[in-house]
């Protein structure tokens, strides 16, 4: 079962296709991207033993009941919409919030694979092109899995999210190419893989478990591509092409934490999702907070290795201040850590693949 919605979203965008006739591969942290990712591909069919029996409420009870946790505060407030829920309508959140969940996950796949297509186009380093092909590749490989999670072992797929839906609408209109990378790669895929960090821990489920590492391994060279590319770039920069970009990275952060709201689950179950956000704004629930600054821990310390925290106006490094995520700042970067995460390519050399 599917939300109900247009199957075609068409996104009118005018951008420059880039050529280069400089075949020098001079980047060294590229190119041993590149060569990393050549032997990472991993088959979603053959990699994953999808004979594996999945119960959607034990699922649900793992990953959706933490998320519950964040809602269930909310009903304390005097004017709550789910004021009146009892324990069977809290165990259905939470099998409704883990569906909603993966099915973002699944959405935001399709949203790196247009945005790193966009890349392939408009990046003018040969470098960055042989790379973010082979990300083409893992984003179509990241939108089949979690497709076919949701389909043969959980049974739902929700609709694209608003907020999300917009973020990547703005980021595919966009004509620079820098854009599809700091939207893209550093701000959407740095949360998505600490959100995956998150349900990797927690789950025991082993289809989920196994297909949440692969893809991490993944989205691990995904963020630190970013990194890599903008660092050089940004540093060319001048102050007000800066802001701009400080401006942009705090307003997706900022779509982002409304789209976990999870606004799609509770239309579903016939809650208004405006009075969801009003109470949220209002009552700001701990777990809440906590799961939303938790998501940000790769994305502040990404951007303080871009230069964005400390240009001369401070003006990002505020930003993050005022929601409390700056703690973040000195934690691991993802272009650090992403050999850390390499798991696929060790797993196959074992395995004798």
């Amino acid at each position: 079962m599917t939300d109900t919605i247009d199957t075609i979203h068409a996104v009118r965008a005018e951008f420059d296709t880039a050529f280069t006739w400089d075949y020098e591969q001079s980047r060294a942290g590229l190119v041993k991207l590149y060569e990393k990712a050549k032997t990472s591909q991993w088959n979603a069919t053959a990699d994953l033993d999808w004979t594996v029996d999945v119960d959607p409420e034990k699922v649900g009870q793992e990953l959706g009941g933490g998320g519950t946790l964040r809602f269930q505060a909310l009903a304390e407030a005097e004017d709550s919409p789910v004021r009146h829920f009892g324990d069977a309508e809290w165990r259905t959140v939470s099998i409704e919030l883990q569906k909603s969940l993966l099915s973002q996950f699944m959405h935001g796949e399709q949203g790196a694979l247009l945005c790193t297509a966009r890349i392939v186009e408009t990046v003018p380093w040969i470098d960055a092109k042989y790379y973010a092909a082979t990300q083409v590749m893992d984003e179509a490989r990241h939108v089949e899995v979690f497709a076919r999670y949701l389909s043969e072992k959980l049974g739902t797929q929700y609709g694209i999210n608003e907020n999300l839906k917009g973020i990547l609408d703005d980021i595919l209109r966009d004509p620079r190419w820098d854009i599809a990378y700091l939207g893209m790669q550093i701000m959407v895929e740095g949360l998505a893989l600490a959100a995956f960090g998150m349900m990797h821990q927690i789950t025991t489920e082993p289809l989920l478990k196994k297909l949440l590492r692969y893809v991490m391994s993944d989205e691990a060279r995904h963020v630190a591509f970013g990194v890599l590319s903008l660092q050089e770039y940004y540093a060319g920069l001048s102050g007000p092409e800066l802001r701009e970009r400080q401006e942009f990275a705090f307003e997706v952060a900022r779509r982002l934490q409304r789209r976990f709201a999870h606004t799609e689950m509770w239309a579903r179950m016939g809650v208004d999702p405006d009075a969801i956000y009003r109470t949220m704004d209002r009552v700001q629930p701990p777990a809440q907070r906590m799961f939303q600054q938790l998501l940000f821990s790769k994305i502040v310390p990404n951007c303080k290795k871009l230069g964005l925290l400390d240009t001369a106006d401070g003006w990002l490094r505020e930003r993050f201040t005022e929601i409390g995520v700056i703690e973040f700042e000195d934690w691991v970067d993802t272009s650090s850590e992403f050999s850390e995460l390499d798991e696929v390519a060790r797993d196959r050399e074992a395995a004798g693949a």
